[in-house]
């Protein structure tokens, strides 16, 4: 199977641009704000009862908020990672871009509940104090763009400062 040729150009310039530690920060960002997007407006529509999107709730009726699924995620990935398990050591790219994305998708989705730590007593989420949520989101969204951008500037100035006169 061929491979068209905006297809092929797209993966070089991918490749010429990105080491691995700039791919998986890339990811993580990407898939960051795409999972941050996404589950707020899968919050809207279960607060107006809209389509097919409902709160998980446990027996007993136990609300379960996202930002326990994203603790989980962020648990197994820091296992992995703590184990050379999809850091790109072991030589696997699709696991290290897997375990990216999901770093990203954690993050998010558990900074997107981040008022409800500080508040835990009691579900604040739509509430003025929720607007946290947000700023943490926004905050920890802005450290992963400097992280990406800055990444070539930084690499730069130690090389800079090493170098001999």
């Amino acid at each position: 199977m061929r491979l068209p040729a905006h297809v092929k150009l797209l993966g070089h310039v991918w490749n010429h641009h990105f080491q691995a530690h700039t791919e998986r920060l890339f990811l993580a960002s990407v898939a960051f704000f795409l999972t941050f997007g996404v589950v707020r407006a899968i919050t809207h529509l279960i607060r107006a009862d809209v389509g097919p999107f409902h709160d998980v709730v446990a027996s007993g009726g136990l609300h379960i908020h996202h930002l326990v699924w994203g603790i989980l995620i962020l648990l197994l990935v820091g296992y992995l990672w703590l184990g050379q398990v999809g850091t790109g050591e072991d030589g696997k790219k699709w696991l290290s871009r897997f375990t990216a994305i999901l770093f990203g998708a954690g993050a998010a989705l558990t900074l997107d509940e981040f008022a409800i730590w500080l508040f835990l007593n009691g579900d604040v989420y739509w509430q003025r104090q929720g607007r946290d949520s947000v700023d943490a989101v926004i905050l920890f969204g802005g450290l992963l763009a400097v992280g990406l951008w800055g990444a070539p500037f930084v690499h730069a100035v130690v090389r800079e400062i090493r170098s001999p006169d």
